[in-house]
C-alpha cells in the first residue's frame, strides 16, 4: 500500500461526518458493474471534481448517493446522517440531456422550484420569495430572461438557469452532474465564478466533470473512477499521471495537461 493510499484510509476513517460520505458503495445495470465498492469523502468547503472514462461509473455515483438510482450496496449520508434527514440541505444539477426542455415552465418558475421547503406543496408565493428568485437569477447573469419560457433558451443559459434553481435552495452541498457539458465559454466562467463562491462561503461542492486540463484550475480536491476508485485526495496528491493512466488505461495525452499542475 502507498502512503497517499495509507493517507486516504485514515481521512476516510475520520469524515463519517462529512458533507457527503459514501462508503462500498455498488450499483449493477445488466448484470454488470458501474461502480463496484466505491468509498468516497467529501472535504466541507473544498470543491471536488469526480473524473473517469465514459463509463466509469460518475453520474451513477452520484445517483446512488441521492438514492436516484438503487445500489446493491453500500451506503451514503450527509453530514453523518441519512439524506432523508438532510434533503434540505443538498441541491442536485442534472445532466443538462436529461432534463426534458419542452415543459411549459417560465424561468422564474423553474428556479422558484429551489424553493419547496419554505413553499410546501400549499404555499403563498410571497414578495419575498420573488425576490429571492430573482436574486438567484443575478449570480448567474439571468435575471433578464425571467419571464422567457425554459425551452426558448440556449444549452448554456439553461444550465444557468437550473444552477439557480439549486441556489435558490440555499443547501450546504451542492451536487452537479456534468454542470459545464455543451456550453460556451462564457456560461462555463459564470459557472464556476458562482461555485468557487459557495466553495468560499463554506459550502461543499462536488461535480462531475470531465475536461482534465481544468481539475488543477477549478478544483481543490478529486475523485479518480473507473468502476472502482482509483485515486482520492487533494489535486496536487491525487491527480497524478499513474492515477490517470490506471483510471484511462494509458489512452490519454498527458501533454494537454497542464505538466506543472500533475506530479509524476
Amino acid at each position: 500500500m502507498s502512503v497517499l493510499q495509507a493517507a486516504n484510509m485514515v481521512r476516510a476513517e475520520h469524515d463519517a461526518a462529512s458533507p457527503l460520505a459514501i462508503r462500498g458503495m455498488t450499483v449493477f445495470y445488466d448484470q454488470k458493474p458501474a461502480i463496484f465498492s466505491v468509498d468516497a469523502t467529501f472535504r466541507k468547503g473544498a470543491m471536488s471534481a469526480i473524473i473517469g472514462p465514459n463509463g466509469a461509473g460518475k453520474s451513477t455515483l452520484l445517483k446512488a448517493a441521492l438514492g436516484l438510482v438503487t445500489p446493491l450496496s453500500g451506503t451514503a449520508t450527509v453530514f453523518g446522517q441519512p439524506l432523508e434527514q438532510m434533503r434540505r440541505r443538498v441541491a442536485y444539477v442534472p445532466q443538462r440531456a436529461s432534463v426534458d426542455w419542452d415543459f411549459p415552465a417560465r424561468v422564474s418558475d423553474v428556479v422558484a422550484m429551489g424553493l419547496y421547503a419554505d413553499l410546501g406543496l400549499l404555499g403563498r408565493f410571497t414578495g419575498a420569495h420573488r425576490r429571492r428568485v430573482m436574486s438567484c437569477l443575478s449570480r448567474v447573469g439571468m435575471e433578464d430572461f425571467a419571464d422567457r419560457q425554459i425551452g426558448q433558451l440556449s444549452g448554456g443559459q439553461q444550465q444557468r438557469v437550473f444552477l439557480a434553481r439549486a441556489l435558490a435552495q440555499d443547501a450546504d452541498l451542492y451536487l452537479l452532474d456534468e454542470p459545464f457539458a455543451g456550453v460556451d465559454a462564457a456560461t462555463e466562467k459564470a459557472i464556476i465564478g458562482v461555485l468557487q463562491t459557495l466553495r468560499d462561503e463554506g459550502k461543499t461542492v462536488v461535480a462531475v466533470h470531465h475536461d482534465l486540463t481544468t481539475v488543477p484550475e477549478y478544483f481543490d480536491e478529486v475523485l479518480i473512477l473507473n468502476v472502482r476508485k482509483v485515486s482520492a485526495g487533494p489535486v496536487a496528491e491525487a491527480f497524478t499521471e499513474d492515477a490517470l493512466d490506471q483510471a484511462y488505461g494509458g489512452r490519454l495525452a498527458m501533454a494537454e495537461i497542464d505538466p506543472v499542475s500533475v506530479t509524476a
